[in-house]
C-alpha cells in the first residue's frame, strides 16, 4: 500500500466516513486533511529519526509495540484510539502541536474545537500504514526509520506527479503534491521550517496558488 492508496482508498475512506458521522465535517474534507496531516506526521518523524538514533530507536519500538498495522485491516479502531491518538501527536509534534492544528484549521476552515479530534482518530491510522512499512521492508532498528520514511514520501512524490502528468489528478492529489512539494524543498530546516514549508507554502505551493487555495476549494472557506 503507498501512501495515496492509504488516503484515497478503503482505509481512508471508511476513517473519513466516520469522521463525518462523528463531527459533521465531510468525508471529502476529511480525506483532504488526511492528505496533508500524513506526509506532515511522516515528515516530523523523518527528521526526527535523522536528527536523534535515540528518537529513531523509540518510534521503532513504538511502532514494534503499538502499531503492527492491523488498524488497515480495520480502520473502525480509528475512533475507538482518539485518545491514543492525542498522545501519538504529542509526540510527533511536541510544543509545536497548538501551531500544527492551528496552521492546519486556518488552511482548512475546520474549527479548532473539531481539528484535533479528528487529527487525533487520523494518527493511528498513519502510524499504523508506517508500522506496516517497517514490516514489509524488513527494518528491525531505529537506524533505518529515517530512510524508509523519506522513501514513503519519494514514492508517494512520483506517484502523484505520474498521474498529474496523465492527467489523472483531482483535488485531492494535488493537495498531497503541493503538501510534499513543501515537505522535500525543508531539507536541514528543523521541525518549524517542515511545517513552514507544507502549510505556508514552499515555491512549489506559490506556483499552485497556496496549499489553503487548494483546501479552500474542498471546504469552502468554512
Amino acid at each position: 500500500m503507498s501512501l495515496l492508496d492509504l488516503i484515497t482508498g478503503s482505509t481512508g475512506n471508511q476513517v473519513a466516513s466516520d469522521a463525518e458521522n462523528k463531527f459533521g465535517i465531510s468525508n471529502t474534507q476529511v480525506i483532504a486533511l488526511l492528505a496533508v496531516a500524513a506526509p506532515l506526521v511522516i515528515s516530523y518523524l523523518r527528521k526526527k529519526s535523522q536528527d536523534s538514533p535515540a528518537d529513531a530507536e523509540a518510534l521503532n519500538t513504538a511502532l514494534d509495540k503499538d502499531h503492527d498495522g492491523s488498524i488497515l485491516n480495520d480502520p473502525s479502531q480509528a475512533a475507538d484510539r482518539q485518545q491514543e491518538g492525542s498522545s501519538i501527536l504529542d509526540h510527533v509534534f511536541g510544543e509545536q502541536k497548538s501551531t500544527v492544528e492551528n496552521q492546519l484549521s486556518q488552511n482548512t476552515g475546520i474549527s479548532m474545537d473539531k481539528i484535533g479530534p479528528i487529527l487525533a482518530m487520523l494518527a493511528p491510522v498513519i502510524m499504523g500504514f508506517i508500522g506496516k512499512e517497517k514490516q514489509s521492508n524488513g527494518i528491525t532498528s531505529g537506524g533505518g526509520l529515517g530512510d524508509l520514511l523519506g522513501g514513503i514520501l519519494g514514492n508517494a512524490s512520483s506517484q502523484v506527479q505520474q498521474q498529474q502528468s496523465q492527467g489523472g489528478s483531482n483535488p485531492i492529489t494535488d493537495i498531497l503534491g503541493s503538501v510534499l512539494g513543501g515537505a522535500n524543498q525543508s531539507s536541514g530546516g528543523g521541525l518549524g521550517g517542515i511545517l513552514e514549508s507544507v502549510l505556508g507554502g514552499g515555491q512549489q505551493n506559490q506556483e499552485q496558488g497556496g496549499l489553503g487555495t487548494l483546501l479552500g476549494g474542498l471546504f469552502g472557506g468554512k
